[in-house]
């Protein structure tokens, strides 16, 4: 690095709309529709002459950040905290997040944060000329095998959603649940597993069921070798999770529940998870990504990996967490499957039958093609 007093110097948000590629829907409501845009906050990091990428996807199907309130954060907010900060002191940029915006039953903002901590992650890794995983000193693997997603709304449209996870060579399922009653969601998970008999299986209801309505989907698809069912009660109902678990024949993982490091440790506790699902957006980014994982390892549960339909960039940045705690689990990289990066320059990360490269360049390993995000920026100059 070119002195350990690099300084940020400018912090920099685009708005692009991202090409749909199929159609994708969760409990909460429609992510995706082919033909039809995805909107993506792309944020650059600038210091010493040298630039870090990140991305924060706006969810409000599923989480409260929209594209309007990323934007507004991080101008209003995290970049002037973070302008004049060491660029290598990511766990200091950490706590001027936090004093930024601070949290409120969990950690505030997270995607907004997420996006700022993955460019600076990127921009110290392209200093040093290392890839994160070197940065970091900890990378267990180069692979990661990914999980197509099954979301069709009955199990003729799962069967044919499986059917064309198997011919693009994907040899593990995630099935979105929750949108229905438990007795008809049994019947699309039963379509994914008679179309892939052998494959590797979990389901993820985005926190739409009941207790009681839990229970009852676990018991049907019990005989079905489900590996895991995520999130299936409310983010923050650790006593009904709880319960759940005590009585779920299917492993209970948590996504949602787990926004910061502290939220696992309760969850822990109180005995109401099997395993942690890493998710760099919705933990902050991944110097907190990381803490969580070391924190669920430690502590001796299991860990799955997750993205937020992200693109280039948030998928190096999830490969890279993944590959340095060596999770072999087929992840929910999801985003390849749904929308397309016109941003990158050269070769995209690299997914070949159902198998993700962790990418090897300097930083997250993605090349953006500033001029690119320029043209496609739809940020509205009244933005703050």
């Amino acid at each position: 690095m070119p002195g350990s007093r690099m300084t940020v110097d400018s912090v920099e948000c685009f708005v692009l709309h991202l090409p749909a590629l199929r159609d994708f829907k969760i409990s909460g409501g429609t992510v995706t529709r082919a033909g039809g845009a995805h909107a993506r906050v792309l944020v650059r990091v600038g210091a010493d002459g040298l630039t870090g990428w990140g991305e924060a996807t706006p969810a409000p199907t599923w989480t409260y950040e929209t594209t309007e309130s990323i934007v507004s954060t991080i101008r209003g907010y995290l970049a002037p905290a973070l302008l004049g900060h060491p660029a290598w002191d990511l766990d200091g940029a950490v706590r001027l997040f936090g004093r930024a915006i601070s949290p409120g039953y969990t950690l505030g903002a997270p995607l907004a944060k997420a996006a700022v901590d993955v460019a600076l992650h990127d921009l110290v890794g392209r200093a040093l000329g290392v890839s994160i995983g070197e940065l970091w000193g900890q990378r267990r693997v180069d692979e990661i095998p990914l999980a197509w997603i099954v979301s069709g709304a009955d199990p003729e449209s799962a069967a044919r959603e499986t059917e064309e996870g198997l011919a693009a060579g994907y040899r593990a399922f995630k099935t979105k649940v929750g949108s229905s009653s438990p007795e008809h969601d049994a019947e699309r998970v039963a379509a994914v597993r008679a179309r892939a008999p052998d494959a590797p299986l979990w389901i993820d209801a985005n926190q739409a069921y009941t207790l009681d309505q839990a229970l009852r989907l676990a018991r049907r698809i019990e005989p079905l070798a489900v590996s895991l069912l995520e999130q299936p009660l409310r983010a923050n109902d650790p006593i009904g999770l709880s319960r759940l678990r005590d009585r779920s024949p299917i492993p209970i993982a948590l996504d949602e529940s787990l926004v910061h490091p502290s939220d696992l440790a309760t969850f822990i506790h109180l005995g109401a998870l099997d395993l942690a699902v890493a998710k760099v957006q919705r933990t902050g980014g991944l110097q907190l990504s990381r803490r969580l994982c070391s924190l669920a390892e430690d502590s001796g549960i299991g860990i799955v990996g997750s993205g937020l339909t992200d693109s280039a960039l948030g998928l190096a940045a999830s490969l890279h967490l993944f590959a340095a705690f060596g999770i072999t689990h087929p992840a929910d990289l999801n985003g390849p499957q749904f929308v397309r990066s016109p941003y990158v320059r050269g070769p995209d990360v690299v997914i070949s039958n159902g198998t993700a490269r962790v990418p090897s360049g300097p930083g997250l390993g993605v090349e953006v093609d500033e001029d690119a995000v320029r043209a496609l920026d739809v940020a509205r100059p009244a933005w703050p």
